[in-house]
């Protein structure tokens, strides 16, 4: 099925941008401004829920993140930890977030900058104490300077403390002082908790099912991709180099409403694809080679992730196409076990059998299907997984196994489906004309109770569309 898309207005209750939309102006169809925010109210009941599920006479610390230096005064653009800002929506260094069940003086404190009218000349805004209790429903806020001082207090009667167990061994430590500082005055009847819990898989949890408000903010950043890959595939020609290409997304991005991208841009042309996690981006992409793309935006903090290939030329060889079409045919396999109550393996079970069935009837691979599966001789040509968690964390938190099992799907959560074959340009077990060829196709996909929703179906994938856009002419997207 297909459909002729056009510029329309949103209606009421509609996404503000229109995601199947593909022209070679292209109209900027989101302003970050339209797109709601998660509310405070959100962010307190997160709070709530974490609260209710820990123990009675628990302290939860969460520590937000610090600013990085890249080199001498020159610090790397700051992002919030992510747990933190699940918890918080507070996108400022140096905070510190702690919950108190049933504590007399309220159950929120963050503890952030204090206002400071010089140092806001140099580094910027602050929020401070007043509007980090009135604007972030807190029930208290304190200067970060009072944080040693107060900490003690807060935990003094407590029994459990959760906090974040990564191997930070700085937090650990700090921690273990306060703890100390209640155990030295025992005698002043001060009790420091004696039971100490990793605070993260609670929270890991929590992130995995999304709220409407959560899918919103997503949709958009998965829109604002889409269009841009469009616009990528329309202006990419032979001759120009990897980080060129990459311009023109993290270029279109800003425009569009996001002021970074959700990850490191990956842009390999050639056999450069062949190389999972490339970020060099700086050789030239040549006519008659593929260049894969794995790019995307953040938007409020959550991420998108679409990886499109295209022939830089404009036009699939016989050999790409013969790939090419594996790897699509096996990801609408996947897509389609993106169902409530089927475990979340599943796609990459449907994937992988439809990429071995394909390197069979190519002839890269020889024997049946099972003995390809059993002996994994497929990990070649493909070894990674097909689907992963996406959210505030573009691999986002949740576990994919319970008790041993992988987990049944249930609506709202967000994976990628990912499938792709490698050729590695060395690899004389195959034919010459084969090597040097990496493809990966990935979209973004929402699990409902009436199946999958893929957000990023606003960018081509098929082969004639895909050279239907590079050569200028209209697309009608397949559905």
């Amino acid at each position: 099925m297909t459909q002729t898309m056009t510029q329309q207005p949103p209606q009421a209750g509609e996404s503000l941008i229109n995601r199947k939309t593909i022209t070679p102006e292209g109209a900027y169809a989101v302003s970050p401004e339209k797109v709601a925010m998660i509310s405070a109210d959100e962010y307190a009941q997160r709070r709530q829920r974490l609260i209710d599920q820990l123990p009675q006479g628990s302290v939860a610390i969460m520590p937000g993140a610090e600013i990085r230096y890249r080199n001498n005064d020159a610090d790397y653009a700051f992002r919030q930890n992510s747990d933190f800002y699940y918890l918080t929506g507070f996108a400022e260094e140096d905070a510190w977030l702690v919950l108190t069940p049933g504590h007399k003086e309220g159950d929120s404190h963050l503890f952030s900058l204090p206002k400071d009218r010089a140092q806001e000349v140099w580094t910027g805004f602050r929020i401070g104490q007043e509007a980090a209790q009135n604007d972030y429903g807190m029930s208290a806020a304190y200067t970060l300077d009072q944080l040693d001082t107060k900490l003690p207090e807060l935990l003094d009667g407590a029994q459990h403390l959760f906090y974040p167990m990564q191997g930070d061994d700085a937090l650990s430590r700090r921690i273990n002082d306060w703890c100390q500082q209640l155990r030295q005055k025992a005698r002043a009847v001060k009790v420091a908790p004696e039971q100490q819990h990793n605070l993260l898989p609670l929270i890991h949890e929590m992130r995995l099912i999304k709220s409407e408000a959560e899918l919103n903010i997503m949709r958009a950043a998965a829109e604002i991709s889409a269009a841009t890959h469009s616009k990528a595939m329309q202006v990419c020609t032979p001759g120009m180099m990897e980080y060129q290409l990459e311009a023109e997304y993290l270029y279109h991005f800003m425009r569009a409403g996001s002021r970074a991208p959700a990850y490191n841009t990956i842009v390999g042309g050639g056999a450069n694809a062949c190389i999972l996690h490339y970020v060099e981006n700086s050789q030239p992409l040549n006519d008659g080679d593929l260049v894969l793309v794995d790019a995307d935006c953040e938007l409020q903090h959550y991420a998108a992730d679409i990886t499109r290939t295209f022939p830089v030329s404009g036009k699939f060889s016989p050999e790409q196409s013969a790939l090419y079409q594996v790897v699509l045919e096996a990801q609408y396999a996947a897509i389609d076990q993106v169902q409530v109550g089927l475990d979340c393996h599943a796609p990459h079970r449907a994937a992988l059998n439809v990429l071995c069935q394909g390197l069979l009837d190519l002839g890269l691979l020889t024997g049946t299907l099972d003995d390809v599966i059993e002996s994994e001789s497929y990990r070649r040509f493909f070894m990674h997984g097909t689907s992963h968690w996406l959210g505030i964390d573009v691999h986002d938190a949740g576990r994919y196994k319970i008790d041993g099992q992988s987990r049944p799907l249930q609506a709202g959560m967000v994976l990628t489906v990912e499938p792709g074959l490698y050729v590695a340009h060395d690899d004389e077990t195959v034919d010459a004309h084969w090597r040097g060829i990496g493809i990966r196709i990935e979209d973004n996909v929402i699990v409902t109770e009436s199946g999958p929703e893929v957000m990023t179906s606003g960018v081509p994938k098929n082969i004639a569309e895909i050279e239907a856009l590079m050569a200028g002419q209209g697309v009608a997207l397949t559905a």
